[in-house]
């Protein structure tokens, strides 16, 4: 994205959603339905969580890397909404694709699946090989992928038994908008972003934003909610106050912050109402809980090729780790 395009663009709705606007509060229930939501030991993914105990949901799957830390997020949340017996804690690291496996196969046991929002990822500036590639591209893209198709059976089975078209949410961000993203000039994008001389660590967040925004958008081209038989969709919460960013726990940033974000609680209504959309947000951009244009680089003349690029690396990537998992998509 050039300067014009921030000045002109993104900042305007920013800075317009961040003081202006407020998501609705979630009311919608959710009596019967089964929700899981990664990383909802803190942050969004917990306020989320809170929110779908209180609508009501029969069973609801926190999912994240520390139990412990699961386990006292659910104690906070049934002491709130004064529920008992329907919260579950799972353990998921994204960081370790055997824990990916092993999370979705567990899930085949569910009665039902509704709504599994992927809200787990982290922020960093320290480049590190994890799983075969720097550890955001591992966590927000390769893994979050990984389980999304691994989820999609499940999905699609409760779809048939129940009637219903059930949805996965990506949790994306609007900082998609603000990144050049040169490594698409590369002749392998991957490999670009995993090759530690190169990698720009100040906009590897961004970026991992925008690769998610393109595979979500290229999924949905090639694989409408007709043949999927589930809602895929993505979200943006606008910038809310998290423990994401605890790498820039410094002065100033903790004064940007108080001045600009969103309290964690508002920001999760957008999450929960991506989680209940229906099929017209399939491969849609979510924001401030409507449908909402992509980066111009999304949009533009080269979003589509770029989209099909990135989609074709990561698929091999997959197949690599689960052999023919991207056929699920077939089906």
């Amino acid at each position: 994205m050039s300067l014009l395009d921030i000045f002109t663009g993104f900042m305007p709705h920013f800075l317009y959603s961040q003081f202006f606007v407020t998501p609705q509060y979630p009311t919608t229930d959710c009596t019967g339905k089964t929700i899981i939501v990664t990383g909802a030991n803190v942050g969004l993914g917990k306020e989320a969580a809170t929110h779908y105990a209180r609508l009501n949901a029969e069973k609801l799957i926190i999912a994240c890397r520390s139990t412990e830390k699961g386990e006292a997020a659910k104690r906070d949340i049934e002491a709130s909404t004064k529920r008992s017996g329907a919260i579950e804690v799972w353990p998921l690291d994204l960081q370790d694709y055997d824990s990916v496996k092993a999370f979705a196969k567990r899930a085949e046991g569910l009665k039902r699946l509704d709504v599994v929002i992927e809200n787990a990822g982290i922020a960093t500036n320290t480049f590190q090989t994890v799983a075969g590639n720097e550890s955001t591209v591992t966590t927000n893209v390769v893994s979050t992928f990984l389980l999304a198709l691994l989820m999609l059976p499940k999905l699609r089975e409760t779809g048939r038994n129940f009637n219903i078209t059930p949805t996965l949410t990506i949790v994306a961000s609007d900082v998609h908008c603000v990144t050049a993203f040169p490594e698409r000039k590369a002749s392998s994008i991957f490999g670009t972003l995993n090759n530690p001389k190169e990698a720009r660590m100040g906009d590897r967040y961004n970026a991992s934003k925008l690769l998610e925004v393109l595979t979500c958008r290229e999924i949905a081209r090639e694989h409408p909610v007709g043949q999927t038989k589930v809602t895929m969709n993505f979200v943006d919460p606008g910038w809310c106050h998290s423990q994401l960013m605890r790498e820039l726990d410094f002065a100033p940033m903790r004064l940007i912050q108080r001045i600009f974000c969103r309290t964690t609680e508002i920001g999760s209504r957008t999450l929960v109402h991506a989680g209940l959309a229906g099929p017209e947000t399939h491969g849609k951009y979510l924001s401030n809980c409507k449908i909402r244009r992509c980066a111009p680089l999304v949009e533009g003349k080269e979003g589509l090729g770029l989209q099909k690029r990135v989609w074709q690396e990561l698929s091999e990537k997959l197949n690599a780790i689960e052999p023919g998992v991207t056929k699920v998509l077939d089906v």
